[in-house]
């Protein structure tokens, strides 16, 4: 670990990942529950996150913005775009059929 960095950095980065994936897995029940898809992109973004934010510890990335681990990141929030685009622009019918 580089000197600038507080010795309590793996810990709550330990907790944040901890938190995505018991987002992620809350997603997945509610998915398995419902067949919703945006339940399951969510699913994934969350897990996505918790890779994301384990990497950097792992890895002692000391900035994550600037390296190839953002595209993790990056990748979650395309993944949550463009399943609540799909679910908005599902046609009222195919709601009414369900």
């Amino acid at each position: 670990m580089t000197p600038d960095i507080p010795a309590s950095l793996p810990f709550i980065s330990g907790l944040v990942c901890m938190g995505y994936i018991v987002a992620s897995l809350f997603f997945a029940r509610f998915w398995r529950r419902t067949g919703d898809d945006l339940f399951a992109a969510f699913a994934a973004a969350f897990l996505l996150l918790a890779t994301n934010t384990a990497l950097v510890v792992i890895l002692d990335v000391p900035r994550e913005e600037v390296g190839w681990i953002y595209l993790l990141r990056l990748a979650a929030f395309t993944l949550i775009i463009i399943a609540i685009v799909k679910k908005n622009w599902r046609s009222p019918r195919a709601d009414e059929r369900r």
